[in-house]
């Protein structure tokens, strides 16, 4: 499961993959629809499920959070936050 961050767009982008290196290159080559608006995406968050199950829920949650709560969650799990990411939390804080 991971957060990517646009500062172009002030968006994220919520997603979950077995492999993170391939998908987080497939991303920043501009092959996602989404992904492919901006091309300063960031990875902010990332963690790991024991399975495909428990990623899935968890994508679905985090999908379904507002900009204020997503961002709440990743303070919360702020041990999980890229350097990049701890610098966004502190500036939109």
């Amino acid at each position: 499961m991971y957060v990517l961050y646009s500062s172009v767009l002030d968006r994220f982008y919520k997603g979950q993959t077995s492999n993170f290196d391939e998908r987080l290159s497939y991303h920043l080559g501009g092959n996602e629809y989404y992904t492919s608006r901006a091309n300063d995406w960031f990875l902010v968050w990332v963690t790991t499920k024991e399975n495909r199950k428990e990623a899935l829920a968890l994508e679905r949650k985090l999908k379904n959070l507002n900009r204020t709560k997503l961002l709440l969650f990743i303070n919360k799990y702020s041990n999980e936050l890229t350097f990049q990411g701890r610098e966004l939390v502190d500036k939109i804080e």
